[in-house]
């Protein structure tokens, strides 16, 4: 008979490690970092003030500005991201970048249906709501930490 194991960080953690190997495996034949996937999902969705690109990078990720800005260069580089012609201080895809996206959408789609396949939609729901609610604590407590 199995043990059910605690919910805390541990089993959390695991799951997204594991959830992102399989990902990053994915991402490899595209020439794609993990800390890319991110800026390009939001540039999806059109062009992107560089400021809420970082911000919301550095909040997602938990990591500074400093990599931030190297992985948006680095997306500039692949000629997946250029300046946004219209505002030179806004990010947009590229075709090209626009063309791995999807790809990356598609392989995500993937490892989620294959993750998630049998979970009843309760169970999920619940799951959700209740690491949304670890998420916001987390953020809470990093936010009232001194910088």
């Amino acid at each position: 008979m199995s043990t059910i194991p605690t919910l805390n960080g541990q089993v959390i953690g695991q799951a997204h490690y594991a959830t992102r190997a399989l990902l990053e495996r994915a991402l490899a034949p595209l020439g794609v970092e993990f800390n890319q996937l991110l800026a390009l999902n939001v540039l999806a969705n059109g062009p992107v003030e560089r400021a809420q690109l970082t911000q919301r990078i550095t909040s997602t990720l938990k990591v500074d500005e400093q990599e931030v800005q190297r992985v948006l260069a680095t997306l500039v580089d692949a000629n997946l991201a250029r300046t946004d012609p219209d505002a030179a201080t806004r990010l947009q895809l590229t075709d090209a970048g626009h063309a791995v996206q999807a790809r990356i959408a598609e392989a995500t789609a993937g490892i989620s249906a294959r993750l998630y396949a049998d979970i009843p939609t309760d169970e999920a729901s619940a799951a959700a709501r209740l690491l949304t609610l670890v998420t916001q604590r987390a953020n809470a407590e990093l936010a009232a930490l001194p910088a």
